[in-house]
């Protein structure tokens, strides 16, 4: 059974790995693992050592804390919410592309957002 930390560590690998642009096959070889390692870490299924840890993080280039934050938040929310925002590849390309626009066109775009959801 996973452990509920586990899987939420292995979220936020595979949440920095798509921001970054990375694939499981380009992380696995910058850390020398097999590919199956990285998709096990991230669903969950396998506990990621401090030292594997380590090097994921300095690959992604995020410290080791990053895989922690929003643990409590996130065990809160999976009591009322039905899905998972990090488990939805579109919503992780959304969120990817957003980074990707200038910053200005980001926070206009953002207030745009803002608004239509304040008008459904």
């Amino acid at each position: 059974m996973k452990h509920p930390v586990d899987a939420h560590v292995g979220k936020r690998i595979r949440h920095r790995r798509w921001m970054v642009g990375m694939t499981q096959q380009q992380l696995a070889d910058r850390v020398g693992i097999k590919f199956q390692q990285i998709q096990k870490y991230e669903t969950g299924m396998n506990r990621v050592s401090a030292s594997r840890l380590w090097d994921i993080a300095e690959t992604l280039g995020v410290a080791i804390s990053f895989f922690f934050e929003g643990i409590d938040e996130s065990r809160e929310a999976s009591k009322t919410m039905d899905g998972d925002f990090l488990a939805d590849k579109e919503a992780l390309e959304l969120v990817r592309s957003y980074y990707s626009i200038p910053e200005a066109q980001r926070r206009r775009l953002f207030d745009l957002a803002r608004v239509l959801s304040d008008a459904a």
